[in-house]
This record gives structure tokens, sequence and C-alpha cells, in this order.
């Protein structure tokens, strides 16, 4: 007869203990639904003992369409030569900031992908210039993959890079183009982008210069369930190097892939098959083992508001943005969206406070 490991391992999670890739993987697969959910939630109670739930006002803006990393889960990105290709201006950055202003928020989540023209003073140039015309906009901008496409098109290193941009006023680092943490994944999906111990490095790096960064998943694709849980561990170790006083990764948001019309898709023949109640089991799972993250969010935007609720019972803490504009993840078939109203009604209906926030995860007035 098997012996059930599960009890003794949730009892090391909820004791702080470090959680291995296979210990998540057998909690992931053989927990009781019920169990695995209490001692999520028992996690997210030991790190945040309030029934708080925050979410912030925040605006996507892409640079551009135009990258050319290729990767095959993306239906909004075109190359230079194509008819549908732009580079956002300068007037419809002030129009989109007059926005986001007036609907109560002052971050811009600034997407750029892998432009084959445009240098790191072009970045320079338009980030002082934003933070110029409007001094109190935040800045959670670009990502591993182009801080390592610009460190290679300038033949500088990811440091200085990041050091430039901190000084044209980039405030924080998203954790886009993690995607899932293995080489062989990423060479099938993006084989134009960064590999994984380059993502790492640039992380690693803006954790040194104190630039808050968040961490991500995009899963249910062709990566394995070993690889899912090692790419956790990878972000743990990862932010065990941190400063003591960076915050480091101060959140992790993984999502199901979203399939609709892309190449791998269409050419590869995969498909999304996360089900709502794997993608609440991934959710507690990614709380027991990430000790050392503090917030985890669920991505109501590709799974829907009452998946996300569940999974705020599931050792989530945190409920996002209210993505004034995203074109990337909706492009490939993600179709929920929601208002301020929406998110803060969500919120009190699963029996929690919410709390606007920033993103540095300070609770605004």
């Amino acid at each position: 007869m098997k012996h059930d490991r599960t009890p003794e391992i949730l009892d090391k999670a909820l004791n702080g203990g470090p959680v291995s890739a296979d210990e998540g993987l057998t909690l992931f697969m053989e927990a009781p639904f019920g169990n695995l959910l209490a001692a999520a939630h028992s996690r997210r109670m030991q790190l945040h003992p309030e029934p708080v739930v925050t979410w912030i006002i925040d605006r996507n803006v892409n640079i551009s369409n135009v990258c050319h990393a290729g990767c095959l889960f993306c239906n909004f990105s075109c190359s230079r030569s194509s008819s549908r290709a732009y580079i956002t201006t300068s007037e419809e950055y002030h129009d989109k900031i007059r926005e986001l202003f007036s609907l109560g928020g002052n971050q811009l989540l600034l997407q750029g992908g892998l432009h084959p023209d445009l240098g790191l003073q072009y970045y320079e140039k338009l980030f002082s210039g934003l933070k110029k015309d409007f001094p109190e906009l935040r800045l959670h901008a670009l990502g591993p993959p182009e801080i390592v496409h610009l460190a290679k098109m300038e033949g500088i290193s990811y440091g200085e890079v990041l050091e430039i941009l901190q000084k044209a006023g980039l405030d924080s680092l998203p954790g886009a183009g993690a995607e899932i943490l293995s080489d062989r994944v990423r060479k099938m999906l993006s084989p134009g982008k960064c590999s994984v111990s380059e993502w790492l490095q640039v992380m690693q790096e803006a954790h040194q210069r104190h630039i808050t960064t968040s961490a991500t998943m995009m899963f249910g694709h062709v990566e394995t369930l070993e690889e899912r849980f090692q790419h956790l561990i990878l972000l743990r170790e990862t932010q065990a190097l941190k400063p003591e006083q960076s915050k480091g990764f101060i959140s992790f948001i993984p999502w199901p892939f979203q399939d609709e019309g892309t190449a791998l898709s269409r050419k590869l023949g995969v498909f999304n098959q996360v089900s709502a109640e794997e993608y609440i089991r991934f959710i507690a799972v990614s709380r027991l083992m990430l000790h050392n993250i503090p917030n985890l969010q669920p991505s109501w935007l590709t799974v829907g508001i009452p998946v996300a609720q569940i999974c705020l019972h599931a050792g989530a803490n945190d409920f996002g943005s209210v993505m004034i504009e995203e074109h990337v993840v909706s492009s490939a078939g993600a179709s929920y969206s929601a208002d301020s109203q929406t998110l803060v009604k969500a919120i009190r209906a699963a029996g929690f406070i919410p709390a606007r926030r920033n993103q540095d995860f300070e609770h605004l007035i």
C-alpha cells in the first residue's frame, strides 16, 4: 500500500520549510482538493494576516507590435515590413496617460518586444520624456527578454542597460517572457527569446539595483508537469540571492496558455487544456512552494473572475489590474474584462476587503 506523503509535505510547507519540486508535484497530483486549498490559505494568512486583497489601476501599452522573437503563442507581433507594423507615437502616449490618470491610475505597463531597430537610446529618450511630461507616472516596463536584446544590440552588460533605464525613469521590471523556465520548452515556443540563465541573470541584476520585479509563468502547452515545478524552484532560488533590503520578486502571476488562432495550435495541434481545478491547484501549490515571494495573483483575465475568486481561498492575495488596455493575451482568446467597480465587487463577494495598491504593494487611499 502506497504511503500518503501529502500530510507531511503540507505540514512542512506550513512551517515555512522549502517544498521541493518533487514534493510540489506530489501535492498537485495527490493532495485532496480541500486539504490543499486549506493549507495554501493558511500559508497566505501567515504571510498576510489581514483579510485584505489588493488590486491596481494601470494601463498596458505596447511600444510597438514589431518583434522578431518568433513566439508560437503570439498573434500580436509582426515583422517591421508588415502593413500592421506600428510604433506608438508621443501623442498617443499622452492621450493614453491622460485617460489613465482620469481613471485614477498612474502606472504604465510598457511592453516593448524585440524590435530590430529600436536601441537603448530610443528607450532612454522615451522613458525620460514621459517622466518629464508626467512626473507622477510610474513605469513598469520591458522585461528580461528586452533587456537581453538591448544589451546584445549595444554590446554592454545587462546591469549597464538596467542602470541607464533606471536613471531614465524605469521604476520596476515585469516578469515578462518567462513562459516556462526550461530551455527545452523555450527553444520550441520562443526561439528568439533569451535563455533561462539569461532571464534569471537579468532579474538578479535588477534585484541588486533594488529594482522591484514580478515573476510570471505561462503554462498548459508543451511543458511537462515536472518543468512547471522546476520553474517555481528557480524563482525561489533567485529570490534567495537578492540583497536583504531589495524587494526582488514582489509577486508571482501564473496563467494558462491562450490558444485561439496561434501557430502553436494551428501548426502543432497544441491547445490549452488547463481546467479550473487544475489552475486552482497550481495556485495553491505555488503559494506553498514560494515561501519567499510575498504576493500571489491569479489571472482573472485568462481564467475568469469566478475561478480567480476561488483562488483567493487557495493562497492568492492579490487580484491584479483592471487592465485598461491589453492586446497580447487577448489576441489569443482571453476575452474577460473588468473595471475598478467590478474588481472591488468581486473581492468583496469572495469575502475579503479590497485595497488599491501600487507596484510596490503599498496601499493607496
